[in-house]
């Protein structure tokens, strides 16, 4: 019979993970149980994907806000420390401010506005047009930024993250200076020793301070790359793609999960006889349409993925050959015309009339949005996303 169904995305259900687990067992042994219990059979290319919390919490990679303030004092010493571009989130970086802070004696807080890097509102755009301050030479002080705009709060979270962040430094007993700006050199008139925290564009912001002079110019990345008093670490992101744990520790990006993928794969194999495809994801790469907050605060969409699941779709765009190439066909004819051309396309469609309008994104950027939006980041307790019949196409029976 032929098959009516295409991609289909479910979560797997598993036990809570705790550090030390055997993450690979239960993953492997969760889905074999939801397949047997809801009667679905894997086949070769399924991809199991593992939610990047579940994987660091195995781990157990965490550290301590006092961690991360030993590791910026090791670092920058008893110097003013200018804070470039942090995103607006308790979450993502409230955690990491107060041990930076609790590590330092002056802080030079410098946020982006009217939107952080991922697109949290400090300011509307309505907002700055009408005050006739240019976003992009401007900078403002505190005052100036309370006499123009007031108190502003986050239109989700209902926080005014200006005051919330300058509590958090002082709380730690740290002086705080908060300025707005969105040129990066702006710091270096008010210290050289910078702490870069924007993500994709970390950079190019560090290229940039240290050709203008910037002294220590350090990123996120560069922090807790190393144990401290025994800690947890990430040797290639640093604090990048940390959360919150409690309210004095953060949970790490997990450190090297690469042999993870790779051990669940085999484990499939071994026990199925199937070529499963293994990634890990963290957030996912889609921009949220109403509140213009673009989802990924993580380094990266996958830190760990099998060899199949590199680079892009190479596919057909089915209604640019049905309205063009076969605008004379329909019904059968029209479907068997189709099906040979999909057989018969080239192995490369990068620039091709019929391949245009297709998604030349990475697969695993691709796969990794389509999990995290199936897991969610709530209760639903599926840290696991089984996606079958991804690589179908309209031939595949």
């Amino acid at each position: 019979m032929e098959r009516k169904v295409g991609t289909v995305s479910m979560g797997i259900r598993c036990p809570i993970i705790r550090q030390g687990d055997d993450l690979a067992s239960i993953v492997v042994n969760s889905v074999l149980e939801a397949s047997e219990a809801e009667n679905f059979s894997l086949r070769d290319r399924d991809i199991v994907a593992v939610t990047e919390s579940v994987v660091a919490r195995s781990q157990g990679n965490y550290c301590s806000c006092d961690d991360i303030a030993t590791d910026i004092k090791n670092k920058f010493g008893d110097s003013t420390i200018g804070i470039v571009f942090p995103i607006l989130s308790r979450n993502r970086f409230a955690m990491v401010l107060k041990g930076i802070a609790r590590g330092a004696r002056k802080i030079v807080l410098m946020l982006s506005y009217p939107r952080d890097e991922v697109g949290n509102q400090l300011l509307t755009e309505d907002q700055l047009d009408e005050s006739g301050v240019e976003a992009y030479t401007d900078v403002l002080t505190l005052e100036k930024y309370r006499e123009l705009f007031g108190e502003n709060k986050h239109p989700f979270t209902g926080v005014d993250y200006v005051q919330y962040y300058g509590d958090l430094i002082n709380s730690e007993n740290c002086e705080v200076e908060i300025i707005f700006a969105n040129q990066v050199k702006t710091i270096l008139n008010y210290t050289k020793n910078v702490l870069v925290c924007d993500i994709h564009t970390r950079n190019r912001s560090k290229k940039i301070l240290k050709e203008n002079g910037g002294h220590i110019i350090l990123g996120m990345d560069d922090i807790m790359k190393e144990p401290i008093n025994g800690s947890g670490y990430n040797s290639q992101y640093g604090l990048l793609g940390s959360n919150k744990a409690t309210e004095d520790s953060v949970k790490l990006f997990p450190n090297n999960p690469q042999p993870l993928v790779e051990e669940i794969q085999a484990m499939f194999l071994s026990k199925m006889g199937k070529h499963i495809e293994v990634m890990v994801y963290g957030d996912g790469a889609f921009k949220d349409p109403q509140g213009k907050i673009w989802e990924l605060a993580d380094p990266v969409v996958s830190p760990a993925s099998t060899s199949g699941l590199k680079g892009t779709p190479n596919e057909l765009k089915l209604k640019f050959l049905a309205d063009n190439d076969f605008a004379n066909l329909s019904g059968e004819e029209l479907k068997k015309a189709i099906e040979k051309r999909i057989k018969e396309k080239d192995k490369d469609l990068v620039g091709k009339m019929e391949s245009e309008g297709t998604t030349p994104r990475q697969l695993t950027d691709l796969i990794g949005s389509l999990c995290d939006l199936t897991s969610g980041s709530g209760d639903k307790g599926t840290p696991v996303i089984l996606v079958q019949g991804y690589f179908d196409n309209y031939t595949n029976n």
